[in-house]
């Protein structure tokens, strides 16, 4: 109960970080846009209603005593001149705009709509007038009165359109102040949350990183070939699985080294799972440098991805100490082998697998494909300009698997495939062999040692890339148990 309590999660650091950002800086934001959006929207209607209000005042002054004197003058009906609906304009717009005015600002457009009541009035009585026929003067001495009204009433919606200016400007100067305080108060919580981050960051990097040293020492270590240096139990929840992946890989390669000195019949063999050994710390070592990387740079999903792919990659390369892994583990291997690198050379490589599930149950030599995939990468994909694509496949035909690894790297000359074929016709792998293809060799010799056959790998290659295909038999967990047994 006490090692669960010292435990800390590189995921956990980070996601309390990103809680107390976001809690630092979305809260006074959301605040501060939503009294900034009431402010806006207040300015914005005041805006609308003075338009609104100033577009009447022609129809006020103009139109309506236009129309009115055509109407008197003869020149218009009442029913062509539409005068009624203009004064239904007004009386709608200003009845809505008081509906939408503050309290204090209500009162001139109340007394213009009174107003305007008084002004329909005498338009009644021209009307009357004139179904009456009553004199031309009459209506005359009325059309003055409706100029008079209609004068008032735009004396009204200007001092309301003078009262909105002076509310509005009040609303403007405390809406630039509120602005200005928000403002300053946003750059002092950023202040505060880039402090809050980089000593989060610091911590959560100070968490992975001494863990992260320590494997890289370790994995060092094995990779000079000091078996025996181990890693001490670490805090970080998602490095234990690794350490012990690590710590297990360690005391495995450990016990086949003391197998291969008491067994003479399997030197060779034993001589193949060292050189195949030397190979893995230095990809490990590789691997946790970017790993280190990444959560310095606080990409955390990438660390934790990195991380999984590289327990599962190791955990499949033990295999318990199995030499023989099912069809179905191997395309996995490569899989966890090719999405760590995809995270190095994401720029670079791309890669397919096409292995079909029926053959899966198949057990094949372990570690046949990842050397293959990985001699694509570094000698195909990696030194060609733009990259490209590493294609790994394979199929069942007549009791055989046939298994291909392509890439579109800048190929082999004939001269270079020569030399490669009587290198792994002599058979003897050197990690200090100059010229590449140490894991063509390896795997070559470990298909004709294991599978008793003549022939190992065969290579393809042209300026467009490389293919280098084999066939091993097919063959049962039960063939294989039956055989380990005679062999033993």
């Amino acid at each position: 109960m006490e090692r669960i309590k010292k435990e800390k999660s590189i995921l956990g650091a980070i996601i309390d970080l990103s809680h107390k950002l976001v809690l630092m800086l979305v809260l006074p934001i959301i605040i501060s846009l939503v009294l900034m959006i009431s402010y806006a929207w207040k300015y914005h209607s005041a805006i609308q209603r003075i338009g609104r209000i100033t577009e009447l005042k022609s129809v006020v002054t103009d139109e309506i005593p236009e129309k009115a004197w055509n109407i008197v003058s003869g020149r218009e009906s009442f029913p062509r001149s539409n005068i009624y609906k203009l004064i239904k304009r007004v009386n709608d717009t200003i009845r809505t705009v008081t509906e939408q005015t503050e309290e204090e600002n209500r009162i001139s457009l109340i007394v213009a709509g009174r107003t305007m009541e008084t002004l329909e009035n005498y338009i009644n009585q021209i009307r009357d007038n004139i179904n009456d026929e009553v004199p031309v003067v009459e209506n005359e001495a009325v059309l003055v009165e409706v100029r008079d009204i209609a004068a008032l009433v735009d004396s009204m919606l200007n001092e309301y359109i003078e009262l909105e200016i002076t509310s509005t400007a009040k609303k403007s100067t405390s809406l630039w102040l509120f602005v200005l305080i928000t403002a300053a108060f946003e750059i002092i919580v950023i202040i505060i949350a880039l402090f809050v981050r980089n000593r989060s960051m610091k911590a959560t990097a100070a968490l992975v990183r001494k863990p992260i040293e320590r494997l890289e020492e370790v994995t060092a270590a094995l990779a000079d070939g000091t078996l025996d240096a181990r890693i001490t139990d670490t805090e970080v929840t998602e490095l234990r699985n690794l350490t012990m992946q690590v710590n297990n890989m360690a005391d495995r390669l450990e016990d086949m080294m003391r197998q291969s000195e008491k067994d003479a019949k399997k030197l060779r063999k034993a001589e193949l799972r060292t050189l195949q050994a030397q190979i893995n710390p230095h990809f490990l070592y590789n691997t946790l440098d970017a790993i280190v990387w990444k959560a310095e740079a606080g990409e955390s999903e990438e660390v934790i991805q990195l991380t999984s792919s590289l327990s599962d990659f190791f955990r499949i390369s033990l295999s318990s100490g199995a030499d023989w892994i099912p069809l179905s583990q191997e395309k996995k291997h490569i899989e966890g082998y090719l999405k760590i690198q995809q995270t190095r050379y994401r720029d670079i490589m791309r890669y397919e697998i096409d292995i079909p599930e029926e053959i899966g149950q198949y057990f094949i030599l372990k570690l046949l494909l990842q050397p293959l995939v990985e001699n694509a990468l570094y000698h195909g994909i990696k030194i060609k300009r733009g990259g490209g694509v590493i294609r790994v496949s394979a199929k069942e035909e007549n009791g055989y698997l046939l298994f291909s690894v392509t890439d579109t790297g800048c190929g082999m000359s004939a001269a270079k495939i020569e030399e490669l074929e009587e290198r792994m016709k002599r058979g003897k792998p050197s990690v200090s062999e100059g010229g590449g293809g140490f894991g063509l060799i390896n795997v070559n010799m470990r298909i004709r040692l294991y599978y008793n056959e003549p022939e190992g790998l065969k290579i393809k290659s042209s300026p467009k890339g490389t293919e280098v295909y084999f066939k091993v038999p097919c063959r049962t967990k039960e063939e294989i148990y039956e055989n380990e047994s005679i062999s033993g």
